[in-house]
């Protein structure tokens, strides 16, 4: 006899299941969401490039104070594609590590399950 019933086995089972039911959806709504993130971030990639250019081309043509505060826009917009690609990195090691734990923890079960 094991170290548990039946009906203890059959509780951890469930457990088990539910467990994996559970990662899988978080992984996947995990991974929905990078790629959606992902899209965006590579659909609006370009727009920081496009403005600073776009700056470049007016800042001569205006006061130098609004060339100024144009500048000043330009950078803190740099900061904001910054912001943005960190977040896409920090989805992806999201979703990297969710996978991790969800087979790590897959394992563990299989391991308590197998051993004899």
């Amino acid at each position: 006899m094991g170290l548990f019933g039946n009906s203890q086995k059959k509780i951890i089972e469930e457990l088990h299941k539910k467990s994996e039911d559970h990662c899988k959806e978080i992984s996947r709504e995990i991974e929905n969401l990078l790629d959606d993130l992902k899209t965006d971030y590579d659909e609006n990639q370009e727009v920081v490039q496009e403005f600073s250019s776009f700056v470049e081309e007016i800042k001569s043509k205006l006061s130098p104070e609004d060339a100024t505060k144009l500048l000043d826009f330009s950078s803190r917009l740099t900061k904001v594609k910054r912001c943005a690609k960190k977040g896409v990195e920090a989805m992806r090691e999201l979703a990297r590590d969710q996978r991790k734990l969800t087979s790590e923890t897959r394992m563990e079960y299989e391991e308590y399950f197998y051993a004899k």
